[in-house]
C-alpha cells in the first residue's frame, strides 16, 4: 500500500482449518501545544484480546514473521484505542489537528497548518470531523465487527504475503517492501523529509512517503518527528508498526473515507460516487488502499482477487459471512489527486 493521505503540498504517488466461531466482538509537524479543558475521566476501555484470542490470532497467521506477535497486535490496539483525533480543515487544504488522550482528558494541537489564522483561510467553509480510534472493530453489533476484522486482516496480510499463492496461509510475513532503495520522497510543507532516511513501505500496511509517516506520527505519538526521523521504527517496533495499520484503517483522507466507516456502513456514497461505481464493501476497501494499482481494470487484477481471496478466507475462519458483499473494484474508479 503507496498512498495513504492527501496533505497540504504533498504529492501523493500512488491459515490453518480450525474454525474460529468463538470470536466475540461485541458493539458498543511543528509540535504545537495548547492543551483545552481536561475532560472527565473516560470509563475503561475492555482490552481486545477480549474478542481474539492468542490462539485465535496464531491460527489465522502461521507463517506469520515472528516480529509480528499476538502480544504487540493487541497492546496496539489498547493503546490506540485511548486516542482520539479532531481534524479541522478550512479551505479544503488548511488543517488543524487535536489530539485527545483519553486516559488523561488532554487535548492538544499537535499540527496547524501555517495559513491557519489567514483571512482568507477562516473565511472558507470549514469541516470538522473525529476519528476515534476505539472503534476499531468494536463500534457495531458482533457481525458486522467480525467482517471488520477479517476486512482488516485481509488487506494486511496480502500487503505482507510472502510466496504461498492460493493457500492464504502466508499473511504478515514481510516487515518492508521487497526493494528498499527507494527513498519515496515529496513536497510536504508539514512533514518535510529528514535527510538521510527513506520512506519505503514498512508494516502490515506497507506505508509510504514521508507526508504520511508524518501524519501517522501526528496520529499516534501527538509528534511527527519519532517517525519522520526514524522510519525504520516500523520494522523494530512491532507494536508502533500494527499502530501504523490501525491508524491508516481508521483514518479518512481528505478525498477518501476511511476502510473502518466503509466496513461499519457509516459512509455512503454521493452521487458523485455513484457515477464512478463506489458502494459500500470490500471492494471500496481496496480503492482505498491501492485503488490507483489495482481498481477499475477489470475482474481479472491479481493482486485485486488475491485481496478478495483472503477477505473470504478470514470472514470462514471468523465464523461470519458477508452474502451481500460488494468485494470487487473491477468497475470502481479509483481516487485521484
Amino acid at each position: 500500500m503507496k498512498l495513504i493521505i492527501s496533505t497540504a503540498k504533498l504529492a501523493v504517488i500512488s491459515i490453518c482449518t480450525i474454525s474460529l466461531l468463538s470470536f466475540s466482538c461485541g458493539g458498543n509537524g511543528t509540535t504545537k501545544t495548547g492543551s483545552t479543558a481536561a475532560a472527565s475521566s473516560p470509563a475503561a476501555i475492555p482490552s481486545f484480546r477480549k474478542f481474539l484470542s492468542e490462539k485465535q490470532f496464531n491460527d489465522l497467521f502461521p507463517q506469520r514473521n515472528k516480529f509480528y506477535t499476538y502480544a504487540a497486535f493487541i497492546k496496539a490496539v489498547d493503546e490506540m484505542a485511548q486516542i482520539k483525533l479532531q481534524v479541522s480543515r478550512r479551505a479544503e487544504s488548511v488543517y488543524q489537528f487535536t489530539r485527545t488522550d483519553k486516559r488523561t482528558g488532554k487535548a492538544t494541537i499537535v499540527r496547524q497548518d501555517g495559513d491557519w489564522n489567514e483571512e482568507w483561510a477562516k473565511v472558507k467553509p470549514d469541516s470538522v470531523f473525529t476519528v476515534d480510534y476505539g472503534g476499531f472493530c468494536t463500534d457495531k453489533d458482533a457481525q458486522t465487527n467480525k467482517r471488520e476484522l477479517a476486512a482488516f486482516f485481509a488487506q494486511i496480510a496480502h500487503e505482507t504475503r510472502h510466496g504461498m499463492n492460493g493457500t492464504y496461509l502466508d499473511g504478515l510475513m514481510q516487515l518492508h517492501e521487497d526493494n528498499t532503495s527507494l527513498e519515496y520522497l515529496s513536497d510536504s510543507d508539514e512533514y518535510p523529509a529528514v535527510k538521510g532516511q527513506k520512506y519505503y513501505g514498512r508494516g502490515p500496511m506497507q506505508l509510504s512517503y514521508n507526508g504520511n509517516y508524518g501524519f501517522a506520527s501526528d496520529c499516534i505519538f501527538g509528534n511527527k518527528h519519532i517517525l519522520l526521523d526514524n522510519p525504520a521504527l516500523l520494522e523494530t517496533d512491532a507494536v508502533v508498526s500494527f499502530k501504523s495499520a490501525i491508524y491508516f484503517w481508521m483514518t479518512p483522507e481528505t478525498h477518501k473515507p476511511s476502510a473502518h466507516d466503509v466496513m461499519i456502513g457509516k459512509w455512503q456514497p454521493k452521487d458523485s460516487d455513484k457515477a464512478k461505481g463506489r458502494t459500500p464493501g470490500f471492494g471500496m476497501t481496496i480503492n482505498i488502499v491501492n485503488g490507483e494499482v489495482e481498481c477499475n481494470k477489470g475482474e481479472d487484477m491479481y493482486n485485486m482477487k488475491d485481496r478478495i481471496g483472503f477477505y473470504q478466507f478470514f470472514l470462514t475462519k471468523l465464523g461470519v459471512t458477508d452474502p451481500n458483499c460488494a468485494c470487487s473494484c473491477g468497475k470502481m474508479e479509483p481516487y485521484k489527486y
